[in-house]
Protein backbone atom coordinates (compact mmCIF):
# COMPACT_ATOMS: atom_id res chain seq x y z
CA UNK A 1 0.00 0.00 0.00
CA UNK A 2 1.54 3.66 -0.77
CA UNK A 3 2.02 5.99 1.49
CA UNK A 4 1.97 9.11 -0.65
CA UNK A 5 -1.22 10.20 1.06
CA UNK A 6 0.66 10.49 4.27
CA UNK A 7 3.37 12.77 2.71
CA UNK A 8 1.46 15.25 1.10
CA UNK A 9 2.41 18.14 3.36
CA UNK A 10 4.76 18.46 0.22
CA UNK A 11 2.18 19.27 -2.31
CA UNK A 12 1.40 22.69 -4.23
CA UNK A 13 4.17 25.07 -3.44
CA UNK A 14 2.18 27.74 -5.51
CA UNK A 15 -1.44 28.86 -4.53
CA UNK A 16 -2.08 30.29 -7.87
CA UNK A 17 -4.36 27.47 -8.75
CA UNK A 18 -7.24 25.47 -7.20
CA UNK A 19 -8.29 28.05 -4.37
CA UNK A 20 -7.03 31.57 -5.33
CA UNK A 21 -10.89 32.33 -4.70
CA UNK A 22 -11.38 31.09 -1.29
CA UNK A 23 -8.42 33.39 -0.01
CA UNK A 24 -10.95 36.66 -0.66
CA UNK A 25 -12.34 35.87 2.36
CA UNK A 26 -9.30 35.68 4.45
CA UNK A 27 -8.91 38.78 6.36
CA UNK A 28 -12.61 39.63 8.09
CA UNK A 29 -13.42 35.77 8.43
CA UNK A 30 -9.51 35.17 10.48
CA UNK A 31 -11.41 33.38 13.49
CA UNK A 32 -10.21 35.38 16.57
CA UNK A 33 -10.76 31.89 18.80
CA UNK A 34 -13.57 31.19 21.89
CA UNK A 35 -13.72 29.88 25.30
CA UNK A 36 -14.56 26.62 25.32
CA UNK A 37 -17.46 25.26 27.88
CA UNK A 38 -15.38 22.82 29.93
CA UNK A 39 -16.00 21.45 33.38
CA UNK A 40 -12.17 22.76 34.42
CA UNK A 41 -11.77 25.84 36.53
CA UNK A 42 -9.40 27.34 33.95
CA UNK A 43 -11.10 28.61 31.54
CA UNK A 44 -9.24 26.96 28.07
CA UNK A 45 -8.89 29.00 24.30
CA UNK A 46 -10.58 26.50 21.76
CA UNK A 47 -8.30 27.07 18.63
CA UNK A 48 -8.57 25.21 15.29
CA UNK A 49 -5.34 24.39 12.95
CA UNK A 50 -4.42 21.84 10.46
CA UNK A 51 -1.72 20.34 7.91
CA UNK A 52 -1.31 17.59 5.80
CA UNK A 53 0.62 14.69 7.62
CA UNK A 54 4.56 14.91 7.78
CA UNK A 55 7.09 13.51 9.92
CA UNK A 56 8.83 16.72 11.01
CA UNK A 57 5.36 17.18 12.86
CA UNK A 58 6.00 14.66 15.56
CA UNK A 59 5.74 16.73 18.55
CA UNK A 60 2.87 18.34 17.30
CA UNK A 61 1.26 14.84 17.29
CA UNK A 62 2.41 13.94 20.23
CA UNK A 63 1.05 16.73 22.20
CA UNK A 64 -2.35 16.45 20.82
CA UNK A 65 -2.31 12.68 22.53
CA UNK A 66 -0.76 13.75 25.79
CA UNK A 67 -2.99 16.42 26.44
CA UNK A 68 0.03 18.95 26.30
CA UNK A 69 -1.94 21.85 25.13
CA UNK A 70 -4.89 21.78 26.96
CA UNK A 71 -2.35 21.66 30.28
CA UNK A 72 -1.07 25.02 29.07
CA UNK A 73 -4.74 26.62 28.51
CA UNK A 74 -5.17 25.63 24.93
CA UNK A 75 -7.69 23.71 23.50
CA UNK A 76 -6.23 22.38 20.14
CA UNK A 77 -9.15 20.99 17.25
CA UNK A 78 -6.40 19.48 15.05
CA UNK A 79 -7.38 18.38 11.46
CA UNK A 80 -5.33 16.26 8.82
CA UNK A 81 -5.56 17.47 5.92
CA UNK A 82 -5.17 15.08 2.68
CA UNK A 83 -3.46 17.93 0.31
CA UNK A 84 -1.74 21.20 1.34
CA UNK A 85 -3.55 23.22 -0.92
CA UNK A 86 -6.80 22.30 1.08
CA UNK A 87 -5.19 23.30 4.15
CA UNK A 88 -4.19 26.54 3.13
CA UNK A 89 -7.65 26.98 1.40
CA UNK A 90 -8.84 26.48 4.85
CA UNK A 91 -6.16 28.95 6.36
CA UNK A 92 -6.62 31.89 4.30
CA UNK A 93 -10.95 31.38 4.64
CA UNK A 94 -10.71 31.77 7.75
CA UNK A 95 -11.69 28.88 8.91
CA UNK A 96 -8.45 27.73 11.21
CA UNK A 97 -6.65 29.83 13.46
CA UNK A 98 -3.24 27.77 12.94
CA UNK A 99 -1.45 26.24 10.52
CA UNK A 100 1.54 23.92 10.02
CA UNK A 101 3.32 24.96 6.76
CA UNK A 102 6.49 25.07 4.62
CA UNK A 103 8.02 28.31 4.20
CA UNK A 104 8.02 28.50 0.85
CA UNK A 105 4.05 28.06 1.32
CA UNK A 106 3.92 30.85 4.09
CA UNK A 107 5.69 33.36 1.16
CA UNK A 108 3.25 32.43 -1.00
CA UNK A 109 0.10 32.91 1.82
CA UNK A 110 1.84 36.17 2.13
CA UNK A 111 1.63 37.08 -1.65
CA UNK A 112 -1.80 36.50 -1.11
CA UNK A 113 -2.58 39.15 1.82
CA UNK A 114 -3.00 36.30 4.38
CA UNK A 115 -2.68 37.90 7.78
CA UNK A 116 -0.35 35.48 9.75
CA UNK A 117 2.87 35.41 11.91
CA UNK A 118 5.38 32.70 12.34
CA UNK A 119 5.83 31.71 16.26
CA UNK A 120 7.74 29.27 16.07
CA UNK A 121 10.17 26.84 13.60
CA UNK A 122 9.28 23.33 13.19
CA UNK A 123 12.15 21.25 11.81
CA UNK A 124 14.32 21.64 8.60
CA UNK A 125 14.62 19.31 6.30
CA UNK A 126 18.18 17.01 6.45
CA UNK A 127 17.97 14.20 3.89
CA UNK A 128 14.18 13.45 3.79
CA UNK A 129 14.43 15.35 0.28
CA UNK A 130 16.76 14.40 -2.67
CA UNK A 131 17.57 13.30 -5.98
CA UNK A 132 17.92 9.95 -7.49
CA UNK A 133 20.06 9.56 -10.55
CA UNK A 134 21.86 7.07 -12.85
CA UNK A 135 25.13 5.96 -12.53
CA UNK A 136 26.29 7.65 -16.16
CA UNK A 137 25.29 10.53 -14.83
CA UNK A 138 28.16 12.13 -13.00
CA UNK A 139 27.11 15.57 -11.58
CA UNK A 140 24.36 17.84 -11.37
CA UNK A 141 25.63 19.60 -14.21
CA UNK A 142 25.07 16.39 -16.15
CA UNK A 143 20.86 16.79 -15.63
CA UNK A 144 21.07 19.29 -18.55
CA UNK A 145 18.90 18.36 -21.36
CA UNK A 146 17.61 15.32 -19.67
CA UNK A 147 14.08 14.36 -18.04
CA UNK A 148 13.27 14.92 -14.64
CA UNK A 149 10.59 13.34 -12.88
CA UNK A 150 9.35 15.68 -10.24
CA UNK A 151 5.74 16.74 -9.14
CA UNK A 152 5.26 20.46 -10.60
CA UNK A 153 4.65 23.58 -8.19
CA UNK A 154 5.15 21.15 -5.31
CA UNK A 155 8.22 21.25 -3.09
CA UNK A 156 10.22 18.97 -4.75
CA UNK A 157 9.76 21.08 -7.89
CA UNK A 158 11.27 24.12 -5.56
CA UNK A 159 14.16 22.07 -4.08
CA UNK A 160 15.13 20.80 -7.80
CA UNK A 161 15.17 24.31 -8.86
CA UNK A 162 17.60 25.24 -6.05
CA UNK A 163 20.10 22.63 -7.06
CA UNK A 164 19.97 23.79 -10.80
CA UNK A 165 20.48 26.94 -9.69
CA UNK A 166 23.92 25.76 -7.32
CA UNK A 167 25.48 24.30 -10.38
CA UNK A 168 24.64 27.22 -13.01
CA UNK A 169 21.61 25.50 -13.94
CA UNK A 170 17.72 26.55 -15.05
CA UNK A 171 14.93 24.49 -15.38
CA UNK A 172 14.59 25.29 -18.78
CA UNK A 173 17.83 23.31 -18.97
CA UNK A 174 15.84 20.20 -18.31
CA UNK A 175 12.68 18.74 -19.68
CA UNK A 176 10.42 18.05 -16.26
CA UNK A 177 8.00 15.01 -16.13
CA UNK A 178 4.85 16.36 -13.80
CA UNK A 179 3.88 13.03 -11.40
CA UNK A 180 3.87 12.85 -8.22
CA UNK A 181 6.98 11.71 -5.67
CA UNK A 182 5.89 8.37 -4.59
CA UNK A 183 5.53 8.17 -8.74
CA UNK A 184 8.98 9.39 -9.72
CA UNK A 185 10.52 7.07 -7.18
CA UNK A 186 8.56 4.21 -8.90
CA UNK A 187 9.69 5.30 -12.42
CA UNK A 188 12.87 5.34 -11.54
CA UNK A 189 12.97 2.18 -9.74
CA UNK A 190 11.74 0.58 -12.97
CA UNK A 191 14.34 2.34 -14.63
CA UNK A 192 11.74 4.54 -16.90
CA UNK A 193 13.15 7.97 -16.32
CA UNK A 194 17.59 8.35 -15.70
CA UNK A 195 16.23 11.27 -12.74
CA UNK A 196 13.77 11.45 -10.00
CA UNK A 197 13.02 13.60 -7.06
CA UNK A 198 11.16 12.45 -4.34
CA UNK A 199 11.21 12.29 -0.51
CA UNK A 200 11.00 9.54 2.56
CA UNK A 201 9.92 7.11 2.67
CA UNK A 202 9.75 7.05 -1.38
CA UNK A 203 13.70 8.25 -1.72
CA UNK A 204 15.24 5.30 0.39
CA UNK A 205 13.21 2.65 -1.11
CA UNK A 206 13.98 3.51 -4.88
CA UNK A 207 17.56 3.54 -4.05
CA UNK A 208 17.77 0.36 -2.71
CA UNK A 209 15.93 -1.21 -5.28
CA UNK A 210 17.27 0.63 -8.00
CA UNK A 211 21.31 -0.78 -8.42
CA UNK A 212 22.06 1.45 -11.64
CA UNK A 213 22.16 4.94 -9.49
CA UNK A 214 22.04 6.68 -6.33
CA UNK A 215 21.06 9.34 -4.46
CA UNK A 216 23.29 12.19 -6.36
CA UNK A 217 22.14 14.89 -3.74
CA UNK A 218 19.75 15.77 -0.73
CA UNK A 219 19.23 18.41 1.32
CA UNK A 220 21.50 17.31 4.59
CA UNK A 221 23.72 19.69 1.61
CA UNK A 222 21.13 21.92 1.66
CA UNK A 223 19.89 22.06 4.82
CA UNK A 224 18.21 25.70 4.73
CA UNK A 225 16.22 24.77 1.55
CA UNK A 226 12.73 23.20 3.36
CA UNK A 227 12.01 24.91 6.50
CA UNK A 228 8.56 23.87 8.34
CA UNK A 229 7.12 26.50 10.99
CA UNK A 230 4.11 27.00 12.93
CA UNK A 231 1.72 30.28 12.30
CA UNK A 232 -1.37 31.56 13.98
CA UNK A 233 -3.76 34.27 12.37
CA UNK A 234 -3.09 37.60 13.34
CA UNK A 235 -6.25 38.00 14.92
CA UNK A 236 -6.47 35.04 17.23
CA UNK A 237 -3.11 36.35 18.27
CA UNK A 238 -4.17 39.04 19.57
CA UNK A 239 -7.21 38.04 21.04
CA UNK A 240 -5.65 34.85 22.39
CA UNK A 241 -1.59 35.77 23.62
CA UNK A 242 -1.32 33.44 25.96
CA UNK A 243 -2.86 30.33 24.20
CA UNK A 244 0.12 30.62 21.56
CA UNK A 245 2.31 30.71 24.59
CA UNK A 246 0.56 27.67 25.50
CA UNK A 247 0.77 26.12 21.87
CA UNK A 248 4.76 26.41 21.69
CA UNK A 249 4.99 25.48 25.67
CA UNK A 250 3.02 22.35 24.75
CA UNK A 251 5.59 21.52 21.80
CA UNK A 252 8.52 21.52 24.13
CA UNK A 253 6.80 19.35 26.47
CA UNK A 254 6.59 17.15 23.98
CA UNK A 255 9.81 17.02 22.52
CA UNK A 256 11.02 16.17 26.01
CA UNK A 257 8.80 13.76 26.66
CA UNK A 258 10.05 12.42 23.05
CA UNK A 259 13.57 12.03 25.29
CA UNK A 260 12.04 10.53 28.33
CA UNK A 261 9.25 8.15 26.38
CA UNK A 262 10.87 7.53 23.22
CA UNK A 263 8.86 4.13 23.13
CA UNK A 264 5.44 5.90 23.49
CA UNK A 265 6.18 8.85 21.98
CA UNK A 266 7.06 6.53 18.50
CA UNK A 267 4.16 4.93 18.64
CA UNK A 268 2.08 7.86 19.18
CA UNK A 269 3.64 9.74 15.78
CA UNK A 270 3.18 6.10 14.40
CA UNK A 271 -0.51 5.66 15.04
CA UNK A 272 -0.64 9.35 13.40
CA UNK A 273 1.36 9.11 10.39
CA UNK A 274 0.68 5.16 9.80
CA UNK A 275 4.01 4.20 10.51
CA UNK A 276 5.38 1.64 12.65
CA UNK A 277 7.71 3.01 15.51
CA UNK A 278 10.83 1.85 13.30
CA UNK A 279 9.83 3.82 10.38
CA UNK A 280 9.67 6.90 12.55
CA UNK A 281 12.44 6.27 14.16
CA UNK A 282 14.40 6.07 10.80
CA UNK A 283 12.99 8.66 9.05
CA UNK A 284 13.25 11.09 11.83
CA UNK A 285 17.28 11.05 11.02
CA UNK A 286 15.99 12.49 8.04
CA UNK A 287 14.76 15.96 9.77
CA UNK A 288 16.03 18.18 12.56
CA UNK A 289 13.63 19.06 15.07
CA UNK A 290 14.28 22.85 15.78
CA UNK A 291 14.53 23.34 19.78
CA UNK A 292 14.11 26.58 21.45
CA UNK A 293 17.50 28.19 21.65
CA UNK A 294 17.52 27.99 17.98
CA UNK A 295 14.25 29.27 17.28
CA UNK A 296 15.06 32.16 19.41
CA UNK A 297 17.82 32.74 16.85
CA UNK A 298 15.63 32.07 13.70
CA UNK A 299 12.92 34.10 14.74
CA UNK A 300 14.51 36.99 16.82
CA UNK A 301 18.54 37.27 16.06
CA UNK A 302 18.28 39.60 12.60
CA UNK A 303 22.19 39.36 12.77
CA UNK A 304 22.30 35.88 12.64
CA UNK A 305 22.77 33.72 9.16
CA UNK A 306 20.24 31.58 10.25
CA UNK A 307 17.81 34.32 10.61
CA UNK A 308 14.55 32.55 8.89
CA UNK A 309 13.78 36.34 7.86
CA UNK A 310 16.35 36.38 5.41
CA UNK A 311 15.71 32.63 4.66
CA UNK A 312 12.14 33.78 3.20
CA UNK A 313 13.06 37.40 1.31
CA UNK A 314 15.67 35.24 -0.65
CA UNK A 315 12.59 32.51 -1.09
CA UNK A 316 10.53 35.36 -1.74
CA UNK A 317 13.03 36.97 -4.74
CA UNK A 318 13.30 33.26 -5.81
CA UNK A 319 9.73 32.45 -5.97
CA UNK A 320 9.12 35.56 -8.36
CA UNK A 321 11.96 34.64 -10.85
CA UNK A 322 10.80 31.33 -11.44
CA UNK A 323 7.02 32.84 -11.63
CA UNK A 324 5.32 30.97 -8.98
CA UNK A 325 4.31 34.09 -7.46
CA UNK A 326 3.86 37.39 -9.27
CA UNK A 327 5.64 39.58 -6.67
CA UNK A 328 7.51 39.33 -3.62
CA UNK A 329 5.34 40.12 -0.88
CA UNK A 330 5.97 42.35 2.18
CA UNK A 331 7.17 40.19 4.79
CA UNK A 332 8.60 42.49 7.29
CA UNK A 333 6.55 42.07 10.17
CA UNK A 334 5.92 37.93 9.41
CA UNK A 335 8.00 36.76 13.01
CA UNK A 336 6.73 36.82 16.09
CA UNK A 337 9.72 35.96 18.33
CA UNK A 338 7.99 37.87 21.81
CA UNK A 339 6.25 34.01 23.03
CA UNK A 340 9.17 32.19 22.40
CA UNK A 341 10.86 34.58 25.04
CA UNK A 342 8.44 34.06 27.02
CA UNK A 343 8.65 30.82 27.19
CA UNK A 344 12.52 31.10 27.45
CA UNK A 345 12.03 33.66 30.57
Amino acid sequence: MSNHSHWTRRQALSLFTGFAGSLALHACTQQSGTLSNTSSTTNQVSATSGSTLWIGYTPLYIALEKGFFQENGLNLNFRDFSSATDAMAAFGAGRLDSQAVVTSEAVSLAAKGVDYRIIMAADNSLGGDGILARNSITSIADFKGKEVAVEVGGVSHFFLLQVLKEAGLSGDDVRLTNVTPDAAAAAYQAGRTEIAVTYSPFLQKADQAQQDGRIIYDTSKMPSAIVDVYLFGTRFIAANPNAVTGFIRGILQAREFMETNRDEALAIAGKRLQLTPQEVEEQLKGVRLIDLPTNLEMLGNPQSDIYLLDHMNDLSQFLVSQKQIPQAPDLSNTLEPRFLREVQA
